[in-house]
């Protein structure tokens, strides 16, 4: 076999394989017979010792030596001790495998055999990565099923059975089950116990692997070939059931306290590997926030409501321009920190959006993201609105509210508008901030916060520090970071990718083709100043999106969508952007109506035919809209 043709069968390999056996079945067969030799092993050194990955061919009377594979190993060298031969495969994700040639013919040039053993450890590396992707793709969409299924429920067993059956169908396992620490009891209580009908399954906290689990706070992995049986076999003589592999990994809430030992059983290929067990570790952490508080329903709604809403809210920073990649990177250094960041820019320009791409990529991503817009809360008001009140408090105070530092407690408070804020507002602001406590209004208990603070403003606090409406200690308490935010003109081709992407969310969200922008609306875009930023083209594009009927725009179709500052001020052309959008519709099609009957010179019939409608559906039409119709 040509190499390019063992390359073609690896790659083949590489898409209908599910385990590395499968993998190099195939291969290996080939190797053999192109070798002339009569039996090939593949050894993979696991926990100290040697286990066989796969056969071909006949098996030899003696099989290899673990000590002369552990040499080749270790040198990463070809070893031939007659009648073996043995070749390390240099896989980057499997490192630990040896090919074992048995009765290699003594005229074979050792130097060939490389050359394949290379390709199959590139297939190996490139079938890892694929089956990595692919598992993070699957493990993700059940995370988040899991948690969008949170709203539909009820009652805790059913939001136990829902996450125990995302782990079953992520980890590709028989059941799971979620034991929580009845500590008083001293039993673990397998609440989704998946296959057991009637009570929950109790068990003693420290027996089986469940209960070393618990006791050691360390993920464990068992199958039938272990030398010893750590399974509880009560519980399967209770059940019914045997097991025959298991993974556990210990459930703890978000102060890192024992609640209980996640479980799943019986993989479908047999065993659990690493990767098992750090999606099943990831999948703890996203069950675990929603019941940390097990014993109260209406705590358990407001987590499984906090962790839906911010999965909800996933936002994106799309655009590739040399300022977004400085941005993205910027990001990616401050996100995973806990410093205060201010970000400065233009209206319009994504600076909420920004805030919650740092949350998201920070410790406190599993945990609530508040925004505040300053301007639009009094002064009177502001107070009240951040830090909380009790009850009675004041006049309108009947009963006791929880400001936005506590709301946000754990995780991140993003503060808009910041430069609008009132300099009373400001130092009480600058308290919280250095203090890291809250008193609410009408209180006298001292609340902690643990709050990463981000700020946002489209002002220059260097000049409103100047004019003494900012506060200079809070001005450098929150310019740890700053970040300035590109308006959209300077952003380049970005606003043709923003437009595709908007374009492609709204047509999706009313059911219909997404059409195409000509290379006039094309042009026509990047040529715009945008004022309005972002937002700007976002509302443009959703108008586009359910006004423009052809599967073409051209640069017509976003005349009438114009913002006002571009167009001229005394222009009739351009819409009011701050309108509804049916107010916005009607004024459009007011237009539209009369620049048609304008340009057959107000002969209704040749306007109504042009516009593909009948002469009375257009009269209709007027008569719907207040227009008059020509004399």
């Amino acid at each position: 076999m040509s190499t390019l043709a063992f390359a073609s069968q690896l790659f083949g390999a590489i898409e209908r394989s599910r385990t590395l056996d499968q993998l190099l079945q195939d291969p290996v067969d080939s190797l053999r017979d192109r070798w002339g030799c009569g039996y090939v092993v593949v050894l993979s050194s696991a926990k100290g010792s040697w286990k066989k990955v796969l056969s071909s061919g006949r098996a030899a009377a003696v099989g290899p030596d673990s000590m002369h594979a552990s040499e080749c190993l270790d040198s990463r060298r070809l070893k031939q001790i007659t009648p073996w031969t043995y070749i390390h495969i240099p896989s980057q994700s499997h490192s630990d495998l040896v090919l074992c040639c048995h009765g290699l013919p003594a005229s074979t040039d050792l130097d060939i055999l490389h050359e394949p053993i290379a390709l199959i450890a590139q297939s190996i590396d490139i079938w890892n990565q694929q089956t990595k992707k692919t598992r993070d793709v699957i493990r993700l969409n059940q995370i988040l099923e899991v948690a969008a299924n949170w709203h539909s429920h009820q009652d805790l067993d059913r939001l136990l059975q829902d996450i125990a059956q995302a782990a079953t169908s992520l980890l590709r396992c028989d059941r799971a089950s979620i034991f929580l620490w009845d500590k008083p009891a001293r039993e673990l209580v397998g609440h989704p116990a998946l296959g057991i009908e009637g009570k929950p399954l109790r068990i003693a906290d420290d027996k089986g692997i469940a209960g070393a689990v618990l006791k050691s706070q360390q993920p464990r992995r068992w199958d039938r070939s272990d030398p010893h049986d750590e399974v509880d076999r009560r519980v399967d003589t209770s059940s019914g059931y045997r097991t025959d592999s298991l993974l556990a990994v210990p459930l703890n809430d978000h102060r890192g306290k024992p609640m209980g030992v996640f479980e799943v059983i019986n993989h479908v290929d047999g065993r659990f590997d690493s990767q098992d067990e750090s999606e099943l570790i990831e999948l703890a952490r996203h069950a675990s926030a929603a019941l940390a508080n097990t014993q109260t329903l209406q705590r358990l709604t407001q987590a499984r409501d906090r962790l839906t809403a911010d999965a909800q809210q996933q936002v994106q920073l799309i655009g590739g321009s040399p300022e977004m990649l400085t941005l993205k990177s910027t990001i990616a250094r401050v996100g995973d920190t806990d410093l205060a960041v201010l970000l400065l820019g233009e209206n319009g320009t994504g600076k909420e959006v920004v805030s919650r791409q740092i949350h998201y990529q920070s410790k406190r991503r599993y945990e609530p993201f508040i925004a505040v817009n300053c301007a639009a809360i009094t002064e009177t008001l502001l107070e009240s609105e951040l830090f909380g009140h009790e009850k009675g408090a004041f006049t309108d105070a009947h009963e006791t509210r929880t400001g936005k530092f506590e709301l946000a407690s754990g995780g991140t408070l993003f503060l808009d508008e910041i430069g609008d804020m009132s300099l009373a507002g400001q130092a009480k602001l600058l308290r919280v901030l250095e203090e890291k406590v809250v008193v609410r209004v009408g209180g006298s208990s001292l609340i902690p916060v643990n709050v990463r603070v981000i700020a946002a403003t489209n002002q220059n606090l260097v000049d409103l520090v100047r004019q003494k409406k900012f506060r200079e200690d809070l001005y450098f308490r929150l310019t740890v970071v700053t970040m300035n935010l590109p308006p959209l003109r300077q952003r380049g081709n970005d606003v043709l990718e923003l437009a595709d992407f908007f374009l492609t969310m709204f047509c999706n969200k009313i059911g219909r083709s997404k059409p195409a922008f000509s290379a006039s609306a094309k042009r026509r875009l990047l040529t715009h100043d945008w004022p309005g930023n972002v937002r700007e083209l976002r509302n443009i594009v959703e108008r586009i999106a359910y006004l423009t009927a052809d599967e073409t725009i051209d640069e017509s179709s976003i005349d009438f969508v114009r913002s006002p500052r571009f167009e001229d001020s005394g222009s009739n052309d351009a819409i009011d952007l701050s309108k509804p959008l049916a107010d916005a519709t009607a004024d459009f099609q007011v237009r539209y109506i009369e620049q048609q009957i304008k340009a057959c010179n107000r002969n209704v019939t040749q306007a109504a035919e042009r516009m593909g409608l009948q002469r009375s559906n257009l009269y209709r039409k007027m008569k719907q809209l207040g227009m008059k119709p020509p004399e």
